[in-house]
Order: structure tokens, then C-alpha cells, then sequence
């Protein structure tokens, strides 16, 4: 079976974690593909981290569509062929005339999460302004919501499924950028990918918002490199691409900022 302490050292969502070797181990035991619930953007990358290693499985994340935050993760032996079909969601459009009376994000969350669902069950949330939002979740609390989730803030809502190619998807806004500096820094990338003072980075840092591969950094003399995912809380994300070294060995680095 799986090394379970040795994949457990050092984690930071240990329960999640713990839970994936769980049901990875039965997922090997039975020749079934095993799916988790809904996991955060953090718990994704360190348990594809961890697993990275491993032959003995294979795991698939999907929540929907392509840029989906929150995702499931399907699990199956490594011989056994994983595609995203297999991992089941229900998309509900939650519709109401929200004109005189704005819901956001949290808000549609919130109403979800008072019918007494817990927050695993659901994926993303998609507002639509004053027509309502669709959400993501697993299909065993589909039917709860349609008959429990009647309303948002002060208006009436209908909930019901739709089909999942009805999903009414933004594509995100991006920005692609060249830098060039003298050290691969954190706050020296940051800084010049989010178009902010070196100073004002350094204070985001040390306040502990800035996330590297979903991972709190809070030191600004981190070293980031091709690949790597900067988050910055209530700012947006940026990608750090090819990296190359200028005759004055400098380093060249583009950069995708996502807003």
C-alpha cells in the first residue's frame, strides 16, 4: 500500500491529503476510479505534488471547465484509462430578477450553504449580474438544492439543472508582459508583473497574501522560476514563462498577468 507518513510529511492541508491516500488506496484495492469532493486551488497542488511520484496511481482534476478554481479529483490505478467524463458534476442555474437587489459571490454561497450543504459539495460559483449565477456541485445534493434553495439576499429564486454545455464561461483577462531584472526575486517579478512598487510588494509579502504555487511565501527574496503561479489575494494571479539571460546577464522573464 501507500507510504502514508512519508506522503503526509511536511503537508500543509494534511486532512485533505490524508483523505486523497484514503481513497487512493481504494481506488487500487477495487480497480474502481474514486472521486474526492470539491478541493481549493491549495489543496489541488499540493496533493498533485505529492502524487506526482507515485506510479501506482493516476489523478485526474476537473471541475467543469477549463479555468474551474475548485475541482474534483478523479483516482484509478495507473493502468486504467481516466478522462474528465468520468468525473460527475451537475451544473443548477440559480435564476432570479436581481435588478434592484445585487448578489454577489458570497452571497449565493451563503444562501447554498444555509440550506445545510457543507462547502466540499460545491464547485464554483458563476454570477450573471441580475439574472441569477449557475453553480458546479456533485450530483448527489442536486435535487436538496432544487427543492431548498429558493432565495438569494431578499429575492426568489428557481433552482434547477441545466446542461453542462449551457455554462456561461468569461474568458479571463490577460496581459503578456516582458521584464527584465537583475535576480529572479519574488518581489522584483511581482512587482513588475502586478505594476506595483518593489516597496508596496515587500509589504504584501510580509503580510502573508502573497501565495507561490498556492504555497504562503513571506520572504521577498524567494526565487521564482519558469512555471511558477504567483497569487496575490484580491489582485489576480501571474505566470512567470521563459526565462533567459541577456548578454548583461540579466534575466528576461514573460510574464501572463490574469485579472
Amino acid at each position: 500500500m501507500l507510504s502514508r507518513e512519508e506522503l503526509l510529511k511536511g503537508v500543509e492541508n494534511r486532512d485533505s491529503v490524508a483523505r486523497v491516500i484514503d481513497q487512493a488506496e481504494q481506488a487500487i484495492k477495487t480497480w474502481e476510479v474514486v472521486l474526492t469532493d470539491f478541493l481549493s486551488p491549495p489543496e489541488l497542488a499540493e496533493i498533485q505534488r505529492i502524487f506526482n511520484r507515485l506510479t501506482e496511481v493516476q489523478l485526474l482534476a476537473w471541475g467543469g471547465y477549463p479555468q474551474a478554481e475548485r475541482q474534483r479529483m478523479a483516482i484509478a490505478r495507473g493502468e486504467l484509462p481516466l478522462d474528465e467524463s468520468q468525473v460527475a458534476l451537475v451544473v443548477l442555474e440559480v435564476a432570479g430578477n436581481f435588478l434592484f437587489d445585487t448578489a454577489t459571490h458570497r452571497d449565493f454561497l451563503g444562501a447554498m450553504l444555509g440550506t445545510g450543504i457543507v462547502r466540499e459539495k460545491t464547485g464554483d460559483v458563476i454570477v450573471l449580474g441580475e439574472r441569477g449565477a449557475q453553480v458546479i456541485v456533485v450530483p448527489e445534493i442536486a435535487e436538496f438544492l432544487e427543492m431548498n434553495l429558493q432565495q438569494v439576499r431578499s429575492v426568489p429564486v428557481k433552482t434547477q439543472r441545466i446542461d453542462i454545455s449551457e455554462l456561461k464561461i468569461r474568458e479571463p483577462k490577460k496581459k503578456e508582459l516582458t521584464t527584465v531584472e537583475a535576480s529572479l526575486r519574488l518581489d522584483a517579478i511581482a512587482s513588475a508583473g502586478f505594476g506595483m512598487s518593489r516597496s508596496k510588494m515587500v509589504d504584501l509579502i510580509d503580510a502573508g497574501d502573497v501565495r507561490v504555487n498556492w504555497k504562503d511565501i513571506t520572504q521577498a527574496s524567494f526565487q521564482v522560476k519558469s512555471g511558477d503561479l504567483v497569487a496575490i489575494r484580491g489582485k489576480g494571479r501571474l505566470e512567470v514563462g521563459e526565462v533567459a539571460i541577456t548578454k548583461k546577464d540579466r534575466y528576461r522573464v514573460q510574464l501572463t498577468r490574469y485579472m
